[in-house]
């Protein structure tokens, strides 16, 4: 989640406790004014995950997971999201910097273990995906709910198992939820931190050797510059400034801009890596064990887009539409990593970067395109802060008095960006932060916690053996990637200087 994910609003007036956050889209539902400190002393602070139409029913029984569409009546927005529309937030809720990670994620893997493991986790992760659905719309239509959350949906979960322990105990299933959202969002800005550094420190090395030329066999003489430790330095005041903006409509603009500038750059990038491709047959079918654990923390940061199921599914005019949409959406985001991965390994082969964006030649055409895509994720990084910040700084404001909230306020804001910027340079390598965060995080989200959510929904009605071993199969499957993912990526961590290989070093062309 990679990703340029945006954010889509919704406010649980029946639920003022706190939740978990999901991601969504600016302009699916975007709150008008600015966040004041009299609102934020004043309210509960809202659960920003949560969704505006109410299921009149839900059996759980239907293709895919899914309810079947006219087993229940979706009473959708008046002003809600067309299914055009729909598509393409889900889009860009699951196109960001992981897509550009994905082809060294292949090298980690090898060119046919990596597409065909990228195929598998698209359709788990889109399966868990529905299950989340079905789930949200089963405890809707049994607690007659307008919205359920991910974080309100794990709840109910919790509460309908056999366990009486697990029912007393069953806010904590929101509370982890809103942790491992929170842990996700400050992850993708200590990602975005990393890529500008990079991006930035080899746009400036290249400069003055910077021509017209784009020939691929060009060299050109880098200029010793600034450790990218001290680029994310110099980039921390204009994010803190950036963040100051809280209000949405304005970012829904700036994320607006921001994904343009990525859709152009994309264009580019697939004009350049499909020309000129070398031999494949040096390249190995599947690489070492040992750095499989890295393509998976890769890929699963790349496919947890699960936090803007819900939040689209309900903003929609027709939620009925919406099965249809996911498997669709998803399909396109599906070749496109895959594309993109495969062709960026075969057009770099073993010097692939952390970023492809960092293969590119440096002419003016490409550096054009390094800072275009930079562009776009400076602004996507104020979209993804409004999450966590959302979270854990209006029940902070609301204990001091409001002459001093709005100062309160912005100096927690400050604390935040600086921490994801303190974590970035701890680990300043492109490659390691998006494993890393992938695995702790994004493996739970969109793996480990939605088959256990079925078993829990559903385990008391009856399910067959085959279903329970197959979310049992799936949880166990996140939850190795999660250990040993995170192990290895520490591992890598460690790893003497002389060891580090298409981490933030650039490739000379």
């Amino acid at each position: 989640m990679n990703a340029s994910h945006s954010l889509c609003t919704m406010a649980d007036p029946k639920e003022p406790e706190n939740g978990a956050v999901e991601l969504g889209t600016p302009n699916a539902a975007a709150p008008t004014g600015t966040m004041s400190t009299r609102r934020l002393r004043s309210e509960d602070y809202n659960d920003y995950s949560s969704t505006d139409v109410t299921p009149e029913g839900s059996p759980p029984d239907g293709m895919n997971g899914f309810a079947h569409p006219e087993s229940y009546q979706r009473f959708g927005e008046t002003n809600g999201t067309t299914w055009y529309q729909t598509l393409i937030h889900l889009l860009k809720g699951n196109i960001g910097t992981g897509l550009l990670g994905l082809p060294l994620a292949v090298k980690n893997a090898g060119i046919l273990l990596g597409p065909l493991s990228l195929l598998v986790m698209g359709v788990v992760a889109v399966h868990c995906m529905g299950i989340l659905v079905k789930c949200a719309h089963h405890f809707c239509n049994r607690f007659q709910k307008q919205f359920l959350d991910y974080g309100g949906v794990v709840m109910h979960g919790l509460e309908a198992t056999p366990s009486a322990c697990l029912r007393t105990h069953a806010i904590w299933g929101r509370r982890v939820v809103g942790l491992f959202l929170i842990i996700t969002q400050l992850g993708f800005c200590c990602v975005y931190f990393v890529f500008l550094a990079d991006n930035l420190k080899q746009v400036v090395s290249a400069a003055n050797g910077t021509t017209n030329d784009c020939s691929s066999n060009r060299t050109v003489v880098m200029t010793p510059t600034m450790d990218s430790r001290l680029y994310m330095l110099s980039i921390l005041p204009f994010l803190v400034l950036l963040t100051f903006i809280q209000n949405l409509k304005v970012l829904s603009v700036f994320s607006m801009l921001a994904n343009m500038a990525m859709l152009v750059s994309l264009v580019v990038i697939y004009q350049y890596i499909v020309r000129d491709i070398p031999d494949p047959r040096n390249l190995p079918l599947a690489a070492a064990w040992k750095t499989y654990p890295l393509f998976f923390g890769t890929a699963i940061f790349a496919f947890e887009g699960i936090g803007v199921v819900l939040p689209l599914e309900n903003k929609m005019k027709n939620p009925q539409q919406f099965p249809v949409i996911l498997y669709v959406g998803m399909t396109i985001v599906t070749i496109l990593y895959i594309s993109l991965s495969v062709l960026g390994y075969l057009r770099f082969g073993a010097d692939i970067q952390a970023s492809i964006t960092l293969n590119l030649p440096n002419c003016w055409l490409y550096q054009a395109v390094k800072l275009l895509f930079s562009f776009g994720i400076f602004f996507t990084y104020a979209v993804q802060f409004y999450v966590p910040a959302e979270i854990i700084i209006p029940p902070l404001v609301a204990r001091v008095s409001e002459r001093w909230g709005w100062l309160i306020n912005l100096l927690l804001r400050v604390a935040l960006v600086c921490v994801t910027c303190v974590l970035a340079i701890l680990i300043p390598r492109l490659d390691l932060v998006i494993s890393l965060v992938g695995s702790v995080s994004s493996s739970a989200l969109a793996l480990i916690f939605p088959p256990l959510l079925e078993i829990a929904t559903y385990y008391s009605e009856g399910m067959h053996p085959l279903v329970i071993a197959k979310d049992i199969a799936i949880s166990l499957f996140g939850f190795v990637g999660f250990v040993v993912g995170t192990y290895e990526a520490l591992v890598e961590l460690v790893a003497p200087a002389a060891t580090v290989v298409n981490a933030t070093t650039v490739l000379v062309q």
